[in-house]
């Protein structure tokens, strides 16, 4: 890297790095009831501005519910930026909070598959998305005793994700950078701990139907599985009110009958993320091109950039 990208880089991390914290001090300010009612105007200057997001909200929408109205479609694409510039702003209120006021907002369904899991002694691979709130699921499950460790994407700025992991880790969140974490991951399941993967973005190791359209989907949880015989628990946050929250663990998913081959657990994953997504729609992140590769390579028409 040449002095001239080595500043430019150094200036963007300092200016990035400041903007953090003062979005940190202006969402820590009042209740809950504040912050998500700034996150969601946030969010809803993002739909405006950000047109080639808001449109692949929109192109997202209508492939996955083609019965739809475009008025559902747009309706439900405002409130999905709605929804994510609330959880921004609820996670940067992780510093003041308690376990005990995590504890109090969340409420629990399915416990006894996460306890039916681990009482296998071979760790659990808890497959979520990005949906709901899984940051304020992280923050849930070690408040209430439960080890886990996160594989996470860097962030692209450095320093920022040292900010973004701190949050993290004070709350007792152990975090893996994506990419460079097998054999963590592995010693992790060893020491039958959780370790909770985010398997829902665009690639190309597998095409796997998500709403009925071949999705490019990583193999990751699929393969770890195969290797350890650790159990894949899918789990969920879902917001149900204002600071609210329901943990939604289903059972281990049942691979009776299921070819044992990474591409059929991984089209499992995604049977059990698209039902839960179907019932609340306006929590996932449709904005992420979820179909990119699948276009590439001719399983899908093109979409709108």
């Amino acid at each position: 890297m040449n002095r001239f990208k080595q500043n430019r880089r150094a200036i963007l991390n300092r200016f990035a790095g400041r903007m953090f914290m003062r979005a940190q001090k202006y969402f820590q300010k009042g209740t809950d009831a504040d912050c998500e009612r700034r996150g969601a105007k946030l969010g809803v200057l993002f739909y405006r501005i950000d047109r080639k997001h808001r449109e692949r909200t929109y192109a997202n929408l209508k492939l996955a519910f083609p019965e739809w109205s475009d008025a559902k479609v747009h309706e439900t694409a405002l409130e999905v930026f709605r929804h994510f510039g609330r959880i921004m702003g609820d996670f940067l209120r992780w510093p003041i909070r308690t376990n005990e006021d995590i504890i109090r907002s969340c409420t629990m369904t399915g416990q006894e598959h996460l306890e039916a899991a681990l009482s296998l002694n071979k760790g659990v691979l808890g497959v979520t998305a990005h949906f709901g709130n899984w940051e304020r699921m992280a923050h849930w499950a070690t408040a209430m005793g439960y080890p886990l460790t996160v594989v996470s994407r860097p962030a692209d700025d450095d320093g920022l994700e040292a900010m973004l992991n701190g949050i993290r880790e004070r709350a007792g969140v152990k975090v893996l950078s994506r990419g460079a974490a097998i054999r963590s991951i592995m010693s992790e399941l060893r020491q039958n701990r959780a370790v909770a993967l985010l398997p829902d973005q665009n690639s190309d190791e597998c095409f796997v139907p998500f709403f009925g359209i071949p999705a490019g989907t990583v193999m990751g949880p699929a393969v770890i599985h195969l290797r350890t015989g650790a159990a894949i628990l899918p789990v969920y946050g879902v917001r149900t009110g204002v600071g609210q929250y329901k943990m939604i663990v289903k059972p281990v998913i049942n691979l009776d009958g299921v070819e044992t081959t990474p591409e059929a657990i991984t089209a499992k994953i995604n049977e059990a993320l698209e039902e839960v997504v179907r019932e609340y729609p306006e929590q996932y992140l449709w904005l992420h091109d979820r179909y990119k590769s699948a276009r590439r390579a001719g399983l899908i028409p093109d979409q709108p950039n």
